[in-house]
């Protein structure tokens, strides 16, 4: 793309971890939870969601690619975003962005509403603008989203020095519901849902990607802002049909501050709600 650099949202497996969980990451739940509750969490929706939990019960991060179908170099992001699901222990989202459109291919995964999400962060990060590939990790940073070691070293940086996610945040599919049960903290947060396909397949037809099949994961296709958290234990319960086919899509719940101006700042809890096998 014209040679000027950058251009410019582990599955928990077998119930020991559902048990860490419960009684690690929302230890402080258990006093007031009723046993059938805590039960319930664990065997229809806590083993369903799709990232391993640390020690603390909290993923490692939140990391957001802004990527485009026509950018010659987002597909080693793209792939290094699949390790990062892979991986395990990481909230991993792709946000396709439009403003490329106009150089032959149209992305058949973009949207204005990813666009303006990036736009966003621009602001709030003290940007004058954005690029491709890009990876925001936990709405506090960015960088080149092929660069999975300083991804992965930013992350753990985050994490050592206390500013990495602090909320505990669960989301478990129960019956026709979705329900989301978040620890108490400090301070005030949006409840933000990130609606994704797990994965598909795109032929590019035209422009720099002409000819190539690219594999993506976690491709967003909605988001919402469904509450507010304001640093008490909050319980949020959602229709299940807002998540759509569960074996072809899944959800991310993000606590999100936001800067004085309104736009997307530091996460502090997550989750990823899988309904079946990506």
């Amino acid at each position: 793309m014209g040679g000027s650099g950058y251009f410019g949202f582990v599955k928990l497996r077998g119930l020991d971890c559902g048990i860490a969980l419960w009684i690690t990451g929302f230890g402080e739940w258990v006093s007031f939870m009723p046993l059938k509750f805590c039960l319930s969490l664990l065997l229809s929706g806590a083993c369903a969601t799709g990232v391993a939990l640390a020690a603390d019960g909290i993923p490692k991060g939140v990391v957001e690619l802004f990527t485009s179908q026509g950018c010659s170099q987002c597909p080693p992001a793209d792939a290094a975003l699949e390790k990062l699901i892979d991986q395990g222990d990481v909230v991993a989202l792709s946000y396709h962005v439009d403003y490329w459109n106009y150089l032959g291919w149209t992305d058949t995964l973009s949207s204005k509403e990813n666009t303006a999400r990036q736009y966003g962060y621009a602001k709030s990060l003290g940007r004058s603008g954005v690029y491709t590939p890009q990876a925001v990790v936990n709405g506090s940073d960015h960088m080149n989203g092929a660069d999975l070691t300083s991804i992965n070293a930013k992350l753990d940086g985050f994490k050592a020095s206390g500013q990495g996610l602090k909320i505990p945040v669960v989301a478990a599919m129960k019956g026709d519901e979705i329900e989301i049960n978040i620890g108490a903290g400090q301070g005030k947060a949006d409840v933000v849902m990130v609606y994704f396909t797990k994965e598909q397949q795109i032929k590019v037809a035209k422009g720099e990607n002409s000819g190539r099949d690219i594999d993506y994961r976690n491709s967003v296709t909605d988001i919402q802002t469904v509450g507010m958290w304001d640093g008490q234990k909050l319980r949020l319960v959602l229709p299940a049909k807002v998540v759509g086919d569960a074996a072809k899509k899944g959800c991310a719940v993000l606590l999100q501050t936001s800067n004085s101006s309104g736009q997307p700042s530091s996460i502090i809890g997550a989750a990823v709600l899988n309904g079946g096998s990506h």
